[in-house]
């Protein structure tokens, strides 16, 4: 079996994973470590070096037993070169040459491609989207994009910037996200939804309330999707109406991509996973509103297989493709 390596770079934390491959992944080993952006690319691919490194010698491993490298990072950036071209997430990446830097250093063949179609790849060779040539993967994490397999293929657009489907406005007022107020990612994120608790939380305070998941004034900018999130399940009917909300715009979001590009199956990760009961009910009323029926009949809609590991997946799909 093949030994193939697979770099998960993000905001904030960074790992490489050893893999081997036959008809399925086999992740053999893994280093993780904080990205922290804040002292620029050099630091963190100095200790990608280093883990690549380190998993070699662990593994006794030489350079030339490995058979590709596949980079998972997020845009904008240039595949087709191998250049990471400034992500709002990681200050100070201007132009990084991370393939020409890995070719150089290892003499391995290298792969670089954005997370969300990083992660398509991933859900569509191992995980829910396996036998569908018709496919489109939503992030739906700290951000919203979208990965696309259109007749089979990765489709990534002219300039690698296909599937940035979280720009999209859905409202003239809303959540911020992806620089513009009520767009999809503005809704439909974990920031997103946030941002739409302080702002629900607000006008409560205001009318002298106090939510169970935020004591006052004071806690109200340490809010995360999470802590909503464990309120609602809670049966917290301001946290739960949260929910209904971004579940809303997801619907009307997917029905967008529902009608245009009219896919097999729609497969959403990070927080739809975790959450698919709090979303889906009003997600399928507002479906079934706004998108075509016929369309709508031939789609499924499915919460990641491949889960908290998706990233170590993607990055190694990647490699192989």
């Amino acid at each position: 079996m093949p030994y193939i390596l697979g770099i998960d770079i993000g905001g904030t934390k960074c790992a490489v994973v050893l893999g081997q491959f036959e008809s399925q992944i086999k992740i053999l080993d893994k280093i993780s470590f904080a990205t922290e952006a804040d002292k620029g690319p050099e630091y963190a691919i100095g200790r990608i070096f280093e883990g690549i490194e380190s998993l070699c010698r662990r593994n006794q491993l030489e350079f030339g037993d490995i058979e590709g490298i596949g980079i998972s990072c997020g845009g904008p950036l240039d595949s087709k070169r191998g250049i990471i071209l400034s992500p709002p997430n990681l200050p100070g990446w201007d132009r990084v040459p991370l393939v020409d830097l890995l070719e150089g250093r290892y003499g391995i063949r290298a792969k670089l491609q954005n997370d969300a179609n990083a992660c398509a790849l991933a859900e569509w060779k191992f995980g829910a989207a396996r036998g569908y040539r018709n496919v489109v993967f939503l992030t739906f994490g700290t951000g919203m994009g979208a990965g696309l397999i259109l007749n089979g293929r990765l489709y990534s657009g002219t300039n690698d910037m296909a599937g940035e489907i979280g720009h999209i406005r859905m409202s003239e007022h809303g959540p911020v996200g992806y620089g513009k107020a009520g767009s999809f990612e503005g809704f439909c994120s974990g920031n997103g939804i946030a941002q739409l608790a302080r702002t629900k939380v607000l006008e409560r305070i205001q009318r002298g309330e106090e939510p169970s998941f935020c004591k006052g004034l004071r806690d109200l900018e340490n809010l995360s999707a999470k802590m909503v999130a464990e309120a609602a399940f809670a049966g917290d009917e301001l946290a739960k109406e949260i929910f209904e909300i971004c579940g809303e715009y997801l619907g009307r979001g997917l029905a967008v991509l529902i009608d245009i590009l009219n896919p097999e199956i729609i497969v959403i990760g990070s927080i739809f996973a975790r959450c698919r009961e709090l979303l889906w009910p009003s997600a399928v009323e507002a479906i079934e509103r706004e998108s075509l029926a016929l369309s709508r009949g031939v789609c499924r809609i499915v919460p990641a297989a491949l889960g908290e590991q998706v990233g170590d997946y993607a990055a190694l799909a990647v490699a192989l493709e």
